[in-house]
């Protein structure tokens, strides 16, 4: 028997914690996001105070017109991927997340995964399934605030990274993932 025994070790709570940090840690990390983002100032909020606020970005690319985009992605346990424009003055010239409806649509037959990738941004995990010659991209999405269920887009490509077939449905409960 070991010398000390932690309480809640014995209650289940040991199995539980690591996955309610995480929790913890995905809402304070939406707090901070909504705070940043009440701090941009479209026309005036510069690149550089982008990057003290917000850190490094994941992905950063050029626009035909001279513009750079900055990707902050909040998957896998996050609900959005944020993209803010930067014009060629340095200052801010838009902010959005590309989790939407719209941007969902867009993802058609036929289109090559960099083009999804394009549109949304880092998907929350990608799965292979080499025997059916297919991979699974999901992105993880809340439409609206609050109460919202989340949601999971996904996006299967064939062999050749060709968009086969989407899928919009909402994210099993926790008790629903352990029941099955």
């Amino acid at each position: 028997m070991p010398f000390f025994t932690h309480p809640f070790a014995t209650r289940g709570w040991s199995r539980r914690l690591p996955s309610g940090l995480a929790l913890i840690g995905a809402l304070l990390l939406a707090g901070c996001d909504q705070q940043r983002i009440a701090a941009i100032r479209p026309g005036e909020t510069t690149e550089s105070e982008i990057v003290a606020q917000w850190g490094a970005p994941g992905n950063v690319w050029m626009t035909p017109q001279g513009e750079r985009v900055l990707e902050y992605s909040r998957q896998p346990n996050g609900e959005a991927n944020y993209r803010i424009t930067i014009d060629a003055n340095g200052r801010v010239a838009a902010f959005y997340n590309t989790l939407t409806r719209a941007n969902f649509a867009q993802v058609q037959p036929g289109m090559h995964i960099e083009a999804v990738y394009g549109l949304l941004g880092r998907p929350a995990k990608v799965v292979p399934y080499d025997l059916a010659g297919e991979i699974v991209y999901t992105w993880r999405w809340r439409e609206g605030t609050g109460g919202a269920p989340y949601r999971l887009f996904e996006v299967t490509t064939d062999r050749q990274n060709l968009v086969k077939r989407t899928a919009d449905t909402e994210e099993p409960s926790h008790s629903e993932r352990r029941n099955r």
